[in-house]
């Protein structure tokens, strides 16, 4: 890299290490660290990502460095592309993940637009995961497809699953300097460096949800916006019989097996006993009609699925033949992909539980393909 760099740091270590790395190689960095929502009277503001708190941390780690720090504010573009998209999505019956959303929209959108406002060449943020350019044949296929994404070495760290809807024409303008390390290697390079943060813990959950409510979170947007909240109603087994109710399908996500309560079956009219079934698992949310349906674990899983809002990483494709990932922390199924536009239908060699609105990320081998959402 030559010029200006910005890196993007969150207050944890990973970006703070990515960007002392590129000082340490006498790169000319400059610290740029997001203000995405207002944190006051929430437990954000005592440390979790991009609180008040990860932003004093952020700029400690750049006095320490000797860099500049910028803080952006984004709270609008954020709350609009991402929270109100969050929200919407529970009161539509389906599982959204905000980080792959803010990848898209946030990131290296008008982060990246800030960056080039100020002179900087190249983005760098702190993800575990590579981008490296593609071959010269591909190369000749156009400039979008010059480079690729690909999975970080630590393989419990990875976060390429993520990324794969940051904007594909970019990837040559951004860098992971963390993408071949491990965690381990990461911290004791924060250590050896002396960051101020070497030692912070992570932030697991979701920056602007940090008491993992998220059903309470969706109700009190909902009201603030005078936007109705699902109805109550009726749990109901396989089978059709009714064994339970609640209180807003916004509680619920395919796959769910706790907090379903002591789901009773009706009294058998010969005993007048009532029985709790085998453990049941949500298999679908109906919003309109107040349902949500429990079954088995086996029903809940589904081997063909369809994606909805298919974005490429890599040359399109009208089929696939490669890995499917549904969840973070998932295991890549092996399918078959046919594309249509940005639909695809996808057919794994195992069945998976997948939600409505959940990312499914398409990889050959370690390289990101494409990816959307579970229609």
């Amino acid at each position: 890299m030559t010029g200006l760099v910005v890196a993007a740091l969150s207050g944890g270590v990973d970006s703070a290490a990515a960007a002392a790395l590129l000082v340490e190689q006498g790169q000319r960095v400059v610290g740029m660290t997001m203000r995405l929502y207002d944190a006051r009277g929430t437990s954000a503001s005592s440390g979790r990502c991009c609180g008040p708190r990860d932003i004093e941390d952020a700029r400690a780690v750049c006095d320490h460095l000797g860099i500049p720090h910028y803080v952006v504010d984004l709270s609008a573009e954020f709350g609009a592309a991402v929270m109100d998209d969050f929200v919407e999505a529970y009161l539509a019956g389906e599982t959204p993940n905000p980080c792959v959303k803010c990848n898209q929209h946030i990131k290296f959108t008008p982060l990246l637009a800030r960056a080039r406002a100020i002179g900087a060449d190249v983005l760098v943020t702190g993800h575990y995961a590579q981008i490296t350019q593609t071959s010269e044949t591909a190369r000749t296929e156009g400039a979008d497809h010059a480079w690729s994404l690909r999975r970080g070495r630590d393989a419990s760290k990875d976060q390429s699953y993520f990324l794969f809807s940051m904007p594909g024409d970019e990837l040559g303008a951004v860098r992971f300097p963390l993408g071949h390390l491990t965690k381990d290697e990461v911290r004791a390079h924060a250590i050896r460096l002396g960051l101020p943060n070497a030692t912070k813990d992570e932030s697991m959950e979701i920056c602007f949800v940090p008491d993992g409510d998220y059903a309470g979170f969706v109700k009190a947007a909902a009201l603030k916006r005078n936007r109705p909240l699902p109805m109550a109603g009726k749990i109901i087994d396989h089978d059709g019989t009714v064994l339970g109710a609640h209180d807003g399908t916004h509680n619920f996500t395919v796959g769910q097996h706790r907090g379903l309560g002591n789901l009773v079956t009706p009294p058998d009219p010969t005993t007048g006993k009532a029985s709790i079934p085998a453990k049941r698992y949500v298999t679908s949310v109906d919003p309109a009609k107040g349902e949500v349906r429990v079954g088995t674990y086996d029903a809940a899983k589904r081997s063909d699925l369809s994606i909805r809002d298919l974005r490429w990483l890599s040359p399109p494709q009208a089929s696939v033949t490669g890995a499917v990932q549904i969840r973070h922390r998932g295991t890549p199924i092996s399918c078959a992909a046919t594309i249509e536009g940005t639909h695809a239908k996808l057919s794994l060699a195992e069945a998976v539980v997948a939600a409505p609105g959940q990312a499914a990320v398409l990889y050959d081998g370690d390289r990101v393909l494409a990816g959307g959402w579970v229609v």
